[in-house]
């Protein structure tokens, strides 16, 4: 596999607060990577950085392409979605209107891609006239999960799905997101304060710390090694 995304050296401010300090990691085609650390630590600044909605600099190159100072508008058109922690959703708006808003770089019609997120998502079509903010944290987190896929991307950066969520949710949304990855081959940056979780999910894992990278390997490896468990992911 080849890197589909690279980060080195990033770093990225909010005003004077300096969030990361000389980030550097890779995505490969078609894998699921998490990025692991306690709260404050930069892993949302990190999704942030990618999808240019944060000061950074640094060097980030996706699909062979140095990103430069891209904003969040070219990032989508390049095959980047990002689904924020919140999740997001345009809760006056109803679920199709949330779809239809997920391909809002794209022309013509979206029907077929439409048709190919239900088969992950059949309830969407039942909720369809339905406002999003009536729908359940979890309802909510899945339509923001739909409407990204919408987009058709390359790369999907996912920020703290798990939060607020009862298990069952969070267990279902991680299901999806795997097949998404097998079935579609939609690569995956994917922020959790869960470790446990995304490290059975993901092929490869990195730990921030303070707005640097201080571990990388496999998660099987991280898994294995009860001090890293104990030191840095807290179980």
């Amino acid at each position: 596999m080849s890197a589909l995304l690279e980060l080195e050296d990033v770093e990225a401010r909010y005003g004077p607060i300096h969030a990361l300090h000389g980030v550097s990691l890779a995505v490969e085609e078609g894998a699921i990577v998490a990025v692991l650390g306690p709260n404050g630590a930069g892993k949302t600044t990190t999704l942030r950085a990618v999808s240019g909605t944060v000061r950074r600099s640094g060097r980030i190159v996706f699909a062979g392409r140095a990103l430069g100072r891209t904003g969040p508008a070219r990032a989508a058109r390049l095959g980047i979605a990002h689904v924020p922690e919140g999740r997001g959703t345009f809760s006056e708006l109803t679920v199709w209107e949330n779809l239809r808003l997920g391909a809002y770089t794209r022309r013509g019609s979206i029907k077929q891609d439409v048709e190919r997120v239900l088969t992950y998502f059949p309830w969407l079509s039942e909720r369809r006239r339905q406002q999003a903010g009536t729908l359940s944290g979890g309802e909510q987190q899945m339509l923001a999960l739909a409407r990204a896929f919408v987009q058709r991307p390359k790369l999907l950066l996912l920020d703290e799905p798990s939060l607020g969520l009862a298990p069952v949710l969070v267990a279902e949304i991680f299901r999806i997101v795997r097949e998404l990855n097998e079935k579609e081959g939609l690569s995956v940056l994917v922020v959790e304060q869960n470790a446990h979780l995304a490290l059975q999910a993901a092929q490869t894992a990195y730990v921030l710390e303070a707005g640097k990278i201080v571990l990388s390997g496999t998660s099987s490896e991280i898994r294995a090694d009860d001090a890293i468990r104990a030191s840095y992911l807290g179980y």
